[in-house]
């Protein structure tokens, strides 16, 4: 383990003695504000940064652990992409990016696929901040260049957070305006940040070590707009640049070979394909087809019934195709059928709560899945973040406020963390089913001779399930089944993903009723969790889609940002997720801890890949040998 190297330089309190010997406890007192002065007063100055604890790599290392330093490089990734896009600039809430399209970007620091919280420097030498971390100084390369050959300074580096401050998401806007105080150019290879007082630093400095960065140069020279969808992407620093496309069909990138950072050392033994291509597809099944048909050659499989039925062509037979499970030590992604809080029938709790018990994930499993998935039930699933069984003292000491105050019902100081329901092997639960309509009759809504359920005033409870995804109907529509069942007006609306996009976004209005998304969340959480579920961004984040306007939850994340350490971190996430499960404005769904993986037998990885990353892009490589004895038996186009 390496620590990072310190510098102190402490402030010296002239105070004359006798001024002071008049009381013991001002002695002492004068004591710890001396130390606290000077602890205020050092500066690390380190090659990277850990939220808690020490970083694993030292500042010599070689390289990451988990990557093969001498992977050959050469050849091209193949994938597939759903649906279409219609632009390259992933920055903007208009137009449908192109998948990848950030892989042109940089940033300063960047993280490692074996630990949590920390972060390394890229773009810089080396980083300066104090103990407190209410700034960030970033010591920038000097070798680093744009994809044009030009050299990347602080300038560029300012010029990215201001345009990113002025044109860029407008909860990213929000939230950075609210924190940094200001930015400010040291030098030509020195960028300075400092925070604004009353808000966590913690997190400040990996928050803004994270910005991608652009050329000023390039952006005004060609009057961009990050605000705007254009097909034309900015000047970055990263290892690939765009190739071609073909728009809304397929786009490819290129290693550029005069990339600044191929001797890098978190770069070594990655970025080993010298072009990325993805296959754009409408519809899993033709997707599925393209890859039988050799139209691109990695796959992914989402589809557990495609995993456990279709995997039996020739290729898979004669070896051509290689089917795998690897191993996934990542959280679960928090996928779920997600209400729009916005509308005024979900605001009732006991409606979200009837509508839950009427998804049937133990059929849906066993029927529909093949049994190859386990539920969600948490928004940290699979990790020990996640709330467990009665709280805990620690966790009680943080929620009691909070009902106190009667921002949470007691019951959440006794009550088990809020579970998935469970249900019974037939589609359709009867118990559950008693239970949903006793809820809705409680709460105003009531069968009338149609069988349909409305209000006092004679409106409909209708339900809209959003569905860009075809392979989804087999899943919402025993769903949707169930909730007719139930008197409820409920139905699947397909779309094309350009029309759900539109739908679901900010500028469309949240104009949805449930759609599949993820309640996200991060292993040490911080300000992201205000775009996640923060009231202030809820109706204009593109990530807090179920408008979620909590003063509990918003009252949790404050908690959770001012963590001191780890353990601290921990019992405050559990809390946390105690408090967001409570609100019901989820039907959680499923994951799986394996990589459910097929490929053309031309790709290899490291025997022993890192806990949290599949990493098929960033260290497999292309086998040129394997894919030359493919092609001369004409498995290969």
């Amino acid at each position: 383990m390496a620590s990072p190297r310190s510098t102190v330089s402490a402030a010296t309190a002239d105070a004359g003695p006798g001024r002071l010997i008049a009381s013991g406890l001002l002695i002492l007192g004068l004591a710890a504000a001396t130390v606290s002065a000077a602890r205020a007063e050092e500066t690390i100055t380190a090659h990277g940064i850990s939220t808690f604890g020490d970083l694993k790599y030292p500042a010599d290392f070689a390289h990451l652990e988990y990557v093969n330093p001498d992977a050959p490089k050469g050849g091209e990734m193949s994938q597939w992409a759903f649906g279409n896009f219609d632009s390259m600039n992933p920055y903007s809430e208009k137009g449908r990016a192109a998948g990848l399209s950030s892989i042109m970007y940089e940033s300063i620091l960047v993280g490692t696929a074996d630990e949590i919280g920390s972060a390394y420097c890229l773009l810089c030498t080396t980083l300066e901040y104090p103990v407190d971390r209410s700034w960030v100084i970033f010591n920038l390369r000097d070798d680093v260049k744009f994809s044009d050959g030009t050299p990347m300074t602080a300038d560029d580096v300012l010029f990215s957070y201001e345009t990113f401050l002025a044109k860029g998401l407008t909860d990213f806007r929000t939230l950075f305006a609210q924190r940094v105080e200001k930015a400010e150019v040291l030098g030509p290879l020195q960028i300075k940040f400092t925070f604004k007082e009353g808000v966590p630093w913690r997190d400040m400095p990996q928050e803004v070590g994270s910005l991608s960065i652009m050329s000023r140069a390039h952006y005004e020279g060609n009057n961009r707009d990050l605000s705007l969808d254009s097909l034309e992407p900015f000047l970055g620093t990263g290892q690939y640049v765009l190739d071609s496309m073909d728009v809304g069909r397929s786009v490819t990138y290129r290693r550029n070979p005069d990339y600044w950072g191929n001797t890098h050392p978190l770069n070594i033994g990655q970025g080993n394909f010298d072009t990325i291509r993805l296959e754009y597809y409408g519809d899993y099944q033709a997707a599925f087809e393209g890859f039988k048909a050799g139209n691109y050659l990695f796959r992914n499989e989402a589809s557990s019934k495609e995993w456990a039925t279709s995997y039996d062509f020739p290729a898979v037979q004669d070896g051509t195709v290689l089917k795998v499970a690897l191993p996934n030590g990542n959280k679960a992604n928090g996928q779920a059928f997600i209400f729009n809080l916005r509308r005024d029938k979900f605001q009732d709790i006991r409606v979200r709560q009837a509508i839950a018990l009427m998804f049937n994930f133990e059929w849906s499993n066993k029927t529909l899945f093949y049994d190859l998935y386990a539920r969600i039930h948490s928004v940290w699933e699979n990790s020990d973040l996640a709330a467990t069984g009665t709280p805990p003292p620690e966790e009680v000491a943080l929620l009691q406020p909070l009902v106190d105050q009667g921002l949470l019902n007691a019951s959440i100081l006794t009550d088990p963390a809020v579970m998935a329901p469970t249900s019974g092997d037939r589609q359709i639960d009867r118990g559950n089913l008693r239970a949903a309509s006793a809820l809705l009759d409680a709460a105003g809504w009531t069968v009338g001779d149609d069988g349909i359920r409305r209000n006092a005033t004679g409106q409909k409870l209708s339900v809209e399930f959003l569905n860009a995804s075809p392979s989804f109907d087999r899943i919402m529509l025993p769903y949707v089944e169930n909730l007719v069942a139930l008197g409820v007006d409920a139905r699947m609306t397909s779309v094309d993903p350009a029309q759900f996009e539109s739908r679901v976004r900010p500028e469309g209005g949240y104009d949805f009723d449930m759609i599949t998304d993820n309640a996200r969340s991060n292993y040490i959480s911080g300000n992201e969790l205000l775009q996640y579920y923060g009231s202030e961004t809820a109706d204009v984040s593109t990530f807090n889609a179920m408008g979620l306007k909590s003063p509990a939850v918003d009252a949790m994340i404050e908690v959770v940002r001012s963590a001191k350490t780890s353990e601290e971190l921990t019992i405050a996430t559990r809390a946390l997720d105690r408090v967001l499960r409570a609100e019901q404005f989820w039907v959680p769904q499923w994951y799986k801890d394996t990589h459910t993986v097929a490929y053309y037998d031309i790709y290899d990885h490291p025997e022993t890949l890192p806990p949290y990353a599949l990493g098929e892009l960033n260290f497999w490589w292309y086998d040129a040998a394997r894919a030359e004895a493919l092609r001369a038996a004409g498995a290969l186009k």
